[in-house]
């Protein structure tokens, strides 16, 4: 009942705004929230004459209410912050292929998908963050070696339901195989300072008063503190530094946001422009200086912010297999202990 009724209210908002399909309107079931994107859709309208209706919520929410609305559902893209909740919407036949040349040439082949049922449209890696008082670098290397006896109840981590977290597990199982994946997940849930909880800022300030020395975050969590208008926000992230984990070998892992086509879209060519438009140079731009997160599209200059974190290696996995290896890592993670 409870979707059934949220349904009636999706459904009027979008027909308050359209009696039909229109053109020139793009309806977005977004997981980003509205201050993370409406910017760039009222940049995209200005310049298009297309309007966006936008309606956020929890990704998995979205995704079940796509199976709920079925053929009927005017919602036209699907954005994510995770390229497993992307995967598994394909898989479960809710979105549709598009072919662009546009977002072939400016997105990368291993951040998007090969059949072109989805692109990520900006990036961010899951890194090590550390106290500057009681941490060197050097001390530092791999996200494996977190689990080595030093960081004993030293590691701050959020919940093992955090899609980032699976995503992180996910590469790693693709890396390493399920068995040393596992060992290193028990190694680290060891190491734990608390019992996982709060979200990303919420590590960066537990490093930052001495609760733990280490954090897995998201990167543009940090960008977003240490350019905070809230003091206590910024202080935090002022005590703590970043790492890039892995630059030996594989390099840091990293994730997208991205969207897809749904296989119901009404307004399908107004969308495909949407989606090029967030490709293109202007977005990307404004992913990097605004939401502190890194272009999806080579050549764009990044924000000074994300400059000071200096060069890294990332991990070229295709995403695809963070999407496969979702369902396992999630098993693995309760196997380990990880709360």
């Amino acid at each position: 009942m409870k979707y059934k009724f949220l349904l009636v209210i999706w459904g009027s908002f979008f027909l308050g705004s359209q009696s039909m399909a229109q053109v020139d309107e793009v309806n977005i079931y977004s997981e980003r929230k509205e201050e993370l994107i409406k910017p760039l859709l009222d940049k995209f309208t200005a310049e298009t004459g297309i309007k966006v209706n936008l309606v956020t919520g929890e990704g998995d929410a979205l995704i079940k209410r796509l199976e709920i609305e079925g053929k009927d559902s005017l919602a036209d893209i699907l954005l994510a912050t995770d390229v497993a909740r992307l995967y598994r919407a394909k898989s479960l036949e809710l979105l549709q292929p598009v072919q662009s040349d546009i977002l072939v040439s400016a997105i990368p082949a291993n951040f998007r998908d090969g059949e072109g049922y989805w692109y990520g449209l900006s990036l961010r890696s899951r890194i090590i963050v550390y106290a500057k008082e009681r941490v060197r670098p050097e001390q530092l290397s791999t996200y494996e070696a977190m689990t080595n006896p030093e960081w004993k109840g030293k590691v701050c981590v959020r919940s093992s339901s955090n899609p980032y977290n699976q995503s992180l597990v996910a590469s790693m199982i693709a890396r390493l195989g399920v068995e040393a994946t596992e060992v290193w997940a028990s190694g680290l849930v060891q190491n734990f300072a608390r019992t996982p909880k709060g979200g990303d800022r919420d590590q960066i300030k537990a490093v930052a008063v001495g609760e733990c020395d280490i954090a897995l975050v998201n990167t543009y969590y940090l960008g977003g503190m240490l350019r905070s208008e809230m003091v206590d926000e910024k202080q935090a992230a002022e005590k703590v530094a970043l790492f890039w984990p892995n630059q030996g070998d594989r390099g840091a892992h990293f994730n997208i946001s991205g969207a897809g086509l749904t296989r119901a879209a009404k307004n399908r060519d107004a969308a495909i422009k949407l989606l090029e438009f967030l490709a293109g140079d202007e977005a990307q731009v404004w992913y990097a200086e605004m939401n502190f997160e890194f272009p999806v599209k080579a050549g764009i200059a990044v924000s000074e912010t994300l400059q000071q974190w200096g060069n890294y290696i990332a991990d070229d996995i295709n995403l695809d297999q963070l999407g496969q290896y979702n369902a396992e890592a999630v098993r693995l993670m309760d196997r380990a202990g990880w709360k």
